[in-house]
């Protein structure tokens, strides 16, 4: 009994362990001495950047940018501003300003690069997180480093950016037009996508990471959070930060450091000074300074390579890292040890065929059953609240109940059909399916996610259990336990990483994770007595996961509902639309608009710029209120060699954000010119611009100083050129043509989408 009570000790302590190693156990205060980050002296800087959304072009974008120079200045450091009009690779045209300093190393080598973003998400977005905890990292690392009297070996560059939320503008900017751009050999970047939780490492490299984990592993930050999974999934997904820029366009490498916890705080007025977590912001800082002092120092000429490595951390042992050409003979080892163990285990009479077919059928049982019920559960979630669809970040507030309960459900569910499994003589027979699955998981990974290869280790101990079992009548079950921790502390993480990462849709994915685990646990958890018993326990547990998560289900002034309201006007047939993007009305949206009166297709043919690509759901006529509308001046109409080219000039006459024009796909267009700068041909056999538009979309024009907007185009002779131009301006509540009612202390804005808005759509026809 007493063995058993340690076993399932050492089993629990393993998977807070796992969770625990994450993340710093401190914050550090003001009393820490200067030659050291401090979190509560970063913390003075965000006091100040993230006082009121300061998106690329408003006032606050202009004060924050002053206060940072202004704070750099202080370090004695020399800065310089880089502005210029720049189109993204998503056709997001703007004038970015990017802020730059330099430390002069003592070598005439590559340069480290220190990198991260100023602007907050437009409209509403704090950015104290995305990316204030980025500047304030940087701000107070290089205080700390220049206080210890270092001289770097080369170069540091300081590169804060503008318009990194409207597409990579300021990154772009720098790439391709500055001449420092040339000089960085390695980038360290600081990002966030929430607002807590542990900052994860991941690479941006044309190449292999060898090296660059080489490097990273010297460096040895105190709280690693990295594995190569996440960035072989990182390299398939359309995710990009600033980083991406300067891999794409300038072939530099470099280290992106994300948090992503507390995902529904993204984007809104909610990131915030408040809301952000401290242990978060320490662990950004413990990132920077051992690597800052590294890179300053090492040969960053030899960071590329052409191999690529395994990796992931694990407790006490930091980062653990080796090559890919590992792979296959590691997995061939475990294929060859796992038979050769099985067919000792028949000669010694310990396996069977009948009790292991009745452990494939229990552990099949278990996996599919536990991620069906886990996936259409969700589906049932959200027809039963409706209202957690208005979180376009698919992760609601009460989420992480939500991730107690997938887990807390599938150990009822594992335990009770073990329980019915009662007359295995050996637990070796029950373990030969887990390790099965584990070897064709590893196969599969081998082939095709080369960077979740590490599974083999927890595999291999799993082996020696299996040993174990087979060689001793009465194993040592604190040693079986004991080999259970390696699953335990690599695994448990991604139980968690994966929802918060990718959202609830794929909780199923944490229910099929805790199964894969406790199959290696079996060891253990087959010892144990009375496992109906255990599944009641955790089938009680997750009912109180379930009530808990219902009673945090509503929306509060903690947990507030976002909803969206804008005022649209079709300025070529004189109509005014209330629209929103809101599938479930609320009081506030119900001032203006119902659900019997809609007309939700006038606006989506063109689906304003966002990132879920979200089209209004519903739109209510509305009085026609007298807004200014843009001047439209046609000139310089020539014809040559059967192409036609003229000049738009669009002169806003009223305060906006953002002038987006969309094109029927039919029309053609040779050449495109905004503002002095032409646009990229996609395609140079073909020789035409926007030929793969979406949605009919060209660009978005996010205005920085009220500047007419001039197109210079060149279209075929023959063509009837249309092109739909939508202005508008985040003044909705503002307005005095509008009585708009204050939003409710448990409502926000909604992000990712146009909102708080007021829309003029207007066509221009040239025949």
């Amino acid at each position: 009994m007493f063995k058993k009570l340690i076993a399932v000790l050492i089993i629990c302590a393993s998977v807070y362990l796992s969770f625990e190693a994450l993340l710093p156990n401190k914050i550090s205060n003001l009393d820490t001495p200067l030659t050291q980050f401090s979190t509560d002296r970063a913390l003075v800087h965000l006091a100040e950047i993230s006082k009121a959304p300061h998106y690329t072009g408003n006032k606050e974008n202009e004060r924050v940018r002053r206060y940072i120079i202004s704070e750099l200045e202080k370090l004695g450091l020399t800065t310089q501003t880089q502005e210029g009009y720049i189109n993204s690779k998503w056709n997001n045209f703007t004038k970015p300003v990017n802020i730059l300093a330099r430390i002069k190393g003592e070598s005439n080598s590559k340069a480290l690069m220190l990198l991260t973003h100023y602007d907050s998400n437009p409209h509403s977005s704090i950015g104290a997180s995305d990316a204030g905890s980025g500047v304030v990292t940087i701000l107070e690392g290089l205080r700390a480093y220049l206080a210890e009297g270092n001289t770097p070996k080369n170069d540091i560059i300081v590169c804060i950016t503008d318009a990194e939320e409207l597409g990579l503008n300021g990154a772009e900017l720098f790439v391709n037009k500055h001449p420092w751009a040339k000089d960085v050999g390695l980038v360290l970047n600081f990002e966030a996508r929430g607002s807590g939780g542990p900052s994860y490492m991941l690479i941006e490299t044309n190449g292999g990471n060898a090296n660059l984990m080489k490097e990273f592993v010297a460096a040895n930050p105190q709280y690693p959070v990295a594995n190569s999974l996440a960035y072989s999934i990182y390299k398939m997904l359309p995710n990009d930060t600033d980083l991406t820029v300067f891999r794409r366009d300038g072939d530099i490498e470099g280290f992106n450091f994300a948090f992503i916890d507390d995902h529904f705080d993204y984007h809104t007025v909610k990131d915030n000074y408040q809301r952000l977590d401290r242990t978060t912001l320490e662990h950004q800082g413990t990132y920077l300074m051992p690597l800052l002092k590294h890179f300053s120092q090492a040969n960053l000429n030899t960071v590329k390579s052409t191999e690529d490595n395994v990796y992931f951390n694990i407790p006490f042992f930091k980062t653990i890292t080796y090559p890919f050409k590992w792979i296959m003979p590691m997995l061939i080892v475990a294929i060859l040890l796992f038979f050769s163990i099985v067919v000792y285990g028949f000669r010694q009479k310990q396996l069977n065929t009948k009790d292991i077919g009745k452990g494939f059928v229990a552990y099949s049982f278990s996996l599919i059953f536990s991620g069906l019920l886990v996936f259409f559960g969700w589906q049932l979630i959200l027809i039963i609240y409706p209202e957690y669809t208005e979180i376009l970040h698919d992760f609601t507030y009460n989420g992480h109940t939500y991730i107690w309960l997938s887990v807390l459900i599938t150990l009822s569910i594992s335990f009770w059909v073990y329980s019915k499994l009662k007359k295995v003589n050996n637990l070796g027979n029950l373990l030969v399916a887990p390790l099965t699955f584990w070897i064709i998981i590893c196969c599969l990974v081998a082939l095709k996610l080369k960077g979740a290869s590490f599974f083999v280790i927890p595999l291999y101990f799993g082996l020696l259990a299996l040993f174990v079992l087979v060689k001793q009548y009465k194993p040592n079950l604190v040693l079986l336990a004991i080999l259970t921790m390696p699953v335990l502390l690599i695994m448990s993480p991604f139980v968690k990483m994966f929802p918060v990462g990718l959202g609830l849709k794929i909780l199923f994915v944490s229910a099929i994770l805790v199964v894969l685990i406790f199959g290696l646990c079996l060891p253990v958890f087959g010892h144990l007595k009375h496992k109906t018993r255990w599944s009641f326990s955790f089938l009680i547990l997750s009912i109180i996961a379930f009530l808990s998560a219902h009673f945090n289900s509503s929306f509060t002034e903690d947990r507030p509902k976002p909803n969206s309201l804008v005022y649209a006007i079709d300025s070529d047939t004189k109509t005014a639309y209330w629209a929103t993007y809101d599938n479930n009305l609320d009081s506030y949206t119900k001032n203006f608009i119902d659900t019997t009166s809609n007309n939700n297709t006038l606006f989506n043919a063109n689906t304003f710029g966002s990132k879920y690509g979200t089209g209004f759901s519903f739109t209510k006529k509305a009085p026609l209120k007298n807004i200014a509308e843009p001047t439209i001046q046609i000139s310089k109409d020539t014809i040559i060699d059967k192409l036609r080219s003229y000049t738009i000039c669009i002169t806003p006459n009223r305060d906006i954000q953002r002038l987006e024009v969309f094109a029927d796909s039919t029309m053609v267009f040779k050449k495109m010119v905004l503002n002095g700068v032409e646009i990229t041909k996609e395609n140079k056999e073909d020789n035409t611009v926007f030929k793969q538009r979406k949605n009919n979309r060209l660009f978005c024009y996010y205005t920085t100083d009220q500047n007419y907007l001039e197109l210079d185009i060149t279209v075929p002779i023959d063509q009837k050129t249309t092109l739909q131009l939508y202005e508008a301006s985040n003044d909705l509540l503002e307005n005095n043509l509008f009585t708009i009612p204050k939003r409710l202390s448990w409502m926000i804005p909604k992000p990712f989408v146009l909102n708080d808005a007021i829309i003029i759509k207007k066509t221009i026809t040239i025949n």
